[in-house]
């Protein structure tokens, strides 16, 4: 009771971190259980042994190495293009202060907010239109777009606050829009860029509704599709349910924590400024 009392933060902060972790290692803890063991014992048990034939019977079914180069190929082609598109967009907006500014951000808000639902036929119909449907690179466009909407908003409200002293004296110095750019917006919002980038490609990763509308092909899909069909198949079992889980986040997590450094970092600046 009284490191409670002394320390209420770091208890709540200890409490909620256990509740955000505890789903984990309980998938974690299931997937290399045996069947025979998870029915005698239930889920809460701890293994007795390391049993990894469901890891591996995953791996084998849904062809995973496909599907993980599939879902980093499309998440990574996302968030590059979905910053690259987001520093064009925002540099017009915020430092180039186009006519009806306002409204320009209000597209980019509705078209962030629309629900996946309401985009589904027109995009499938667009997609047949124009050939690529069943390509990883409709996927790419669709969720480049998406996300560049809500990077386009966010450094907009930053470039919008960026000094124009700095400019001006660029300009003066014989700097062109683009070098004004590249050398000079584009470093002092390399931390807003950072987050900016971890969390297109989470973001991205974790995608299921379009993804499984748009590639039916089994050599197309990824790793959210692949996990989300397997659910309806008669020959999934539990340790195989939780080690196709186990598989499916490692990789998004693994990113994360490369990449926790960039994201810090980038929400502290934030909150400096």
């Amino acid at each position: 009771m009284t490191a409670v009392r002394r320390y209420p933060i770091l208890v709540a902060l200890f409490i909620g971190a256990l509740f955000m972790v505890l789903p984990f290692l309980i998938v974690a803890v299931n997937a290399v259980k045996s069947p025979a063991e998870y029915s005698a014992n239930g889920p809460l048990s701890l293994p007795e042994g390391l049993y990894l034939d469901g890891l591996k019977d995953f791996w084998e079914r849904v062809d995973f190495g496909q599907k993980l180069i599939n879902s980093v190929l499309i998440s990574g082609s996302v968030a590059l293009g979905a910053v690259v598109l987001s520093v064009l967009n925002a540099y017009a907006i915020g430092i180039g202060r186009i006519q009806g500014r306002t409204w320009v951000l209000a597209f980019f808000v509705l078209a962030n907010m629309l629900p996946q639902e309401a985009l589904v036929y027109p995009i499938y119909y667009l997609s047949k239109e124009a050939g690529i449907y069943d390509t990883r690179l409709s996927v790419i466009i669709v969720f480049t777009v998406i996300q560049a909407a809500f990077g386009t908003y966010l450094l907009s409200s930053i470039l919008g606050q960026f000094p124009r002293e700095i400019i001006e004296a660029a300009r003066i110095d014989g700097a062109n829009k683009w070098q004004v750019l590249w050398r000079i917006v584009v470093p002092v919002s390399r931390p807003t860029i950072g987050v900016l980038l971890v969390l297109f490609f989470i973001w991205t990763w974790n995608e299921f509704l379009l993804p499984l509308v748009m590639l039916i092909s089994n050599d197309n899909q990824t790793v959210s599709v692949a996990l989300g069909v397997l659910q309806g198949q008669r020959l999934m079992d539990a340790t195989m349910t939780n080690a196709a889980a186990l598989l499916g986040v490692l990789p998004a997590i693994v990113f994360f924590l490369v990449f926790q450094r960039t994201l810090t970092r980038g929400i502290a600046v934030g909150a400096v400024k």
